[in-house]
């Protein structure tokens, strides 16, 4: 029996010496505000995720993959990106990735081929948004086991391969989330990319019992980290690496999620990375081109009892209303995902026990998104669950390696779990890994999409309905023309929100660019203020309600 084995069964057992009493359950009660159905097979989203699973038990197995919204043609309706995977043990390339374009009418087409976006038979795993040339078009940035791909956007609803031309390829690492943003403000966007485990299917090491069926996954304490890498953008679509000066070098990372957001309000993004088993990264923008770890003063690290937990997805944004952006990773099953509420100068609090999400402890968290679902005007949570051990129940037999989703209501900075009464799409079982967050009917409430590991895609369209109001704006910068990291201030009703443009957040996945606000019942928002990433200020007064509008920066 391989020594790691231990670790996974010390994990594993954790649940049975400890009770439910000991860990906060959900609030009373009541009603869903939401209400979701899959629409995956009406829409024609008919993707599946190949993982190889096999009796080898390769750790790429246990991935999943990502997906994107991404209006690559720029006809107003969010378009469909998956990333797949493929079988590494028998050496079959993948199926492919696969784009799906929005017709606009609730359902949507392949155009893969036509698009020449389907990878090279990779083990794929996240992809990213940007525009990497600043044409106005966005690109996509896929990862993979092994050499990653960029692709330009040639505006005529085809991509090219940009990898070589970008010098972004990588492959020496396992890369996993990745992400565009402007670190150093110059106008055109530059890229992170989250590397995982220093891991060979070659060598792969036996874990779990010797005995028919009992063979498991290898705990990721059996390998070494890896580093993520900063990619600066040279201002005419090719970059150059600069990990090193910029301070994020740590060989210790064992990334999988990622997102970036101006936790103190300077016009620097900042960054933060979920590990698994490692603690949590937290780069502080030094705004000189540079990054500080603030991990370790910060209390965004590590649980209440200064252990690094198993990371997986993230998310940020403000689940209190006090103006600064907080902090949300989903972790391990018997571990509770973690809520680090921000008290300003990079100082987190955690509030996973006082903000009701003891339901998290049994399920392992992977994608996450916070989002205004019901449109009331705060940030809900939403988790996609599933096991990563396919033969957990023989060790562990109360936990299950497919599992069901987490919603929760935002009750003022508290939560209540409202899953089970959100639709049957939450009481369905499955194995959750990339989620991404988008309107993709253009109806004003935001909607879901899964993708599964070794499933097929889940499109869960939010059927809410509009019983509250909603304002939702795409920016146009004046150079950098996507606008990421601008941060919006609107103000109805005496409520002040603030919200940020980013893609960037849950597990190896892209969201919707557009910005949503929910306004309850305001019938009007009375301004909204823009800060924009090139300095510039820019006030908009008097709005009407339910509707998108377009800001071009002046």
């Amino acid at each position: 029996m391989a020594r790691i084995h231990l670790v996974w069964l010390g994990l594993l057992s954790l649940g049975l010496l400890l009770t439910m009493e000991s860990v906060p359950g959900p609030m009373a009660s009541g009603e869903s505000p939401f209400h979701f159905i899959d629409v995956a097979a009406e829409a024609g989203i008919d993707f599946v995720h190949e993982n190889g699973a096999s009796p080898k038990k390769l750790l790429v197995e246990t991935f999943g993959s990502g997906l994107a919204w991404i209006d690559y043609d720029g006809d107003g309706w969010l378009d469909l990106y998956f990333v797949n995977g493929a079988n590494l043990a028998n050496g079959t390339p993948s199926p492919g990735n696969v784009l799906y374009r929005n017709l606009g009418n609730g359902r949507f087409e392949d155009v893969t081929q036509r698009a020449g976006v389907a990878g090279y038979g990779q083990a794929g795993t996240g992809v990213a948004v940007g525009d990497v040339d600043g044409d106005g078009l966005p690109d996509l940035f896929v990862t993979n086991y092994g050499p990653n791909i960029l692709y330009r956007n040639n505006g005529d609803g085809t991509f090219s391969d940009w990898t070589e031309k970008a010098g972004v390829a990588g492959g020496e690492y396992w890369s996993s989330s990745a992400g565009f943003f402007d670190y150093d403000l110059d106008g055109d966007l530059d890229l992170y990319v989250v590397n995982y485990l220093d891991y060979d299917i070659e060598e792969d090491e036996y874990c779990g019992f010797r005995r028919e069926g009992y063979r498991m996954y290898c705990h990721p304490a059996t390998y070494d980290g890896t580093p993520d890498q900063l990619f600066r953008n040279n201002g005419d679509g090719t970059f150059t690496e600069v990990t090193h000066e910029a301070g994020l070098f740590n060989p210790t990372g064992k990334g999988l999620g990622v997102t970036f957001v101006d936790l103190d309000h300077d016009g620097y993004p900042d960054i933060y990375v979920a590990n698994d088993t490692v603690r949590n990264f937290l780069f502080k923008n030094n705004g000189d081109g540079t990054f500080s770890d603030v991990t370790y003063s910060s209390g965004a690290g590590y649980d209440p009892n200064g252990k690094p937990q198993a990371g997986m997805g993230t998310d940020a944004g403000d689940i209190d209303g006090d103006g600064l952006f907080d902090l949300f990773v989903t972790n391990f099953s018997e571990e509770l995902n973690a809520l680090y509420r921000n008290t300003g100068d990079f100082i987190f609090e955690d509030i996973s026990h006082d903000g009701d999400l003891g339901s998290s402890f049994i399920p392992l968290g992977f994608g996450t998104l916070l989002s205004d679902f019901d449109n009331d005007g705060d940030l809900d949570i939403y988790v996609t669950n599933g096991h990563v051990i396919d033969n957990v129940e023989l060790y562990s037999p109360h936990l299950s390696y497919m599992q069901t989703d987490l919603l929760y209501e935002n009750l003022g900075g508290r939560f209540r779990d409202v899953s089970d009464k959100s639709g049957p799409v939450f009481r369905q079982k499955h194995v959750g890994r990339g989620a991404a967050v988008a309107d993709f009917d253009n109806d004003g409430d935001l909607d879901l999409a899964v993708s599964l590991c070794g499933g097929k895609a889940l499109l869960m369209r939010n059927e809410t309905g509009n019983r509250n109001r909603w304002i939702a704006f795409q920016l146009e910068g004046k150079k950098e023309r996507l606008a990421l990291g601008a941060r919006l201030f609107v103000t109805a009703n005496g409520k002040t929100q603030v919200k940020q443009v980013t893609n960037v957040a849950s597990y190896l996945s892209s969201n919707d660019l557009r910005v949503y606000f929910g306004l309850g019942k305001a019938n009007r928002v009375d301004e909204v203020k823009i800060l924009w990433p090139s300095g510039n200020e820019q006030v908009l007064r008097e709005l009407d309600v339910n509707r998108l509008v377009h800001v071009t920066e002046e």
